[in-house]
């Protein structure tokens, strides 16, 4: 004998009220299988890094594609960008140890960005017997015209803000940052 549909039983029948059921379903699923409450309000800022981290990538993706690069490359080239604006002295060990290569992996990298013009070993000024690594002024000039675009879409997102709360996105953008190499080791 068929059981007969209720209310509390019967499927919704608007499409939204079926989106909100299968949220709800996949939520319950998610605590049972991992122990995460997807519900939880902080769940909403992680999955939202997760779409811009997925944005972000795809878009390095393209930049790296589009100018033969390995997404590693595309890494050291930002890893030696960062240390150069924060005045540190960046060496090949140095980049290895940022993205956890080994030495011999770090010279072939360095070898083929010197050869696409985008990056320059130097001899130290203090101590000649260090290398120290350079992005070039090319290579800078390529990434902006690529980048510029979207970092200026950045900067136009942050206007919409007041200093108070730029503060804040900062505060916790660094501790996510922190947060993410801390589990990368």
């Amino acid at each position: 004998m068929a059981k007969r549909s209720t209310a509390a039983n019967a499927p919704p029948r608007d499409a939204a009220a079926r989106h909100a059921a299968a949220r709800e379903a996949a939520a319950r699923d998610a605590v049972a299988t991992v122990g995460v409450d997807e519900t939880r309000p902080e769940m909403a800022v992680v999955h939202l890094l997760r779409a811009v981290t997925v944005e972000l990538n795809t878009f390095g993706a393209r930049f790296a594609a589009a100018h033969g690069l390995h997404l590693t490359d595309l890494r050291a080239i930002i890893e030696l960008l960062d240390a150069e604006r924060s005045e540190l002295p960046a060496s090949p060990g140095w980049l290895g140890m940022r993205l956890r290569l080994n030495s011999a992996s770090v010279t072939a990298l360095l070898d083929r960005l010197e050869r696409l013009g985008h990056v320059r070993r130097a001899a130290d000024h203090s101590d000649r017997r260090r290398v120290r690594l350079v992005v070039t002024a090319e290579a800078k000039k390529l990434g902006w015209e690529f980048f510029g675009p979207l970092i200026d879409g950045v900067i136009d997102v942050t206007r919409s803000f007041d200093e108070a709360e730029l503060r804040t996105v900062k505060r916790f953008l660094a501790a996510v940052a922190d947060a993410a190499s801390r589990e990368a080791v």
